[in-house]
């Protein structure tokens, strides 16, 4: 049995027929084809499947589409503005706050997240905001270089 869903995915209402126990992740990845959000645990433990619901940072692993009806949701592809790529985005290519990527969409979200409620964070409290997302490839270093990168940027156009 399905059951309909009306969500709204980066400014585009969809509505589909789900099965009731879909997760958000799998709405998004398979019934949408936007696979920018990345599936890494299913236990919400990574932070790869991080997105935005109304304008809040959510693990999708840990949230049915169900639960997302007459919502608001933005991925990674709905960052950037046309052509323009997020200040986020610009600092993970500028400062090489990636290596195999597969955490980055994820990464970023979250740091989108944290820079609306702290837009000058210091290094130890960008560290603290990660907490819950995990990256296998890097020390963070660079991460925390992207992060900065994007704060200030966005406070000099502020």
């Amino acid at each position: 049995m399905k059951v309909p869903v009306s969500i709204t995915v980066n400014g585009k209402q969809y509505d589909k027929m789900v099965e009731p126990r879909m997760l958000l992740v799998y709405f998004i990845r398979e019934e949408l084809a936007l696979t920018g959000t990345h599936i890494g645990c299913d236990t919400s433990s990574c932070g790869a499947c991080t997105v935005h619901l109304d304008g809040k940072a959510l693990k999708s692993c840990s949230m049915l589409a169900v639960q997302a009806s007459g919502k608001s949701v933005t991925t990674i592809e709905g960052m950037a503005s046309g052509e323009n790529l997020h200040p986020l985005q610009e600092g993970f290519h500028m400062e090489h706050g990636l290596q195999c990527g597969f955490c980055t969409p994820g990464m970023i979200m979250c740091a989108a997240d944290m820079l609306k409620n702290n837009p000058n964070p210091t290094e130890e409290e960008i560290r603290h905001g990660l907490e819950g997302n995990f990256c296998r490839c890097t020390g963070y270093h660079n991460i925390v270089k992207s992060i900065q990168y994007a704060a200030n940027k966005m406070q000099e156009s502020a």
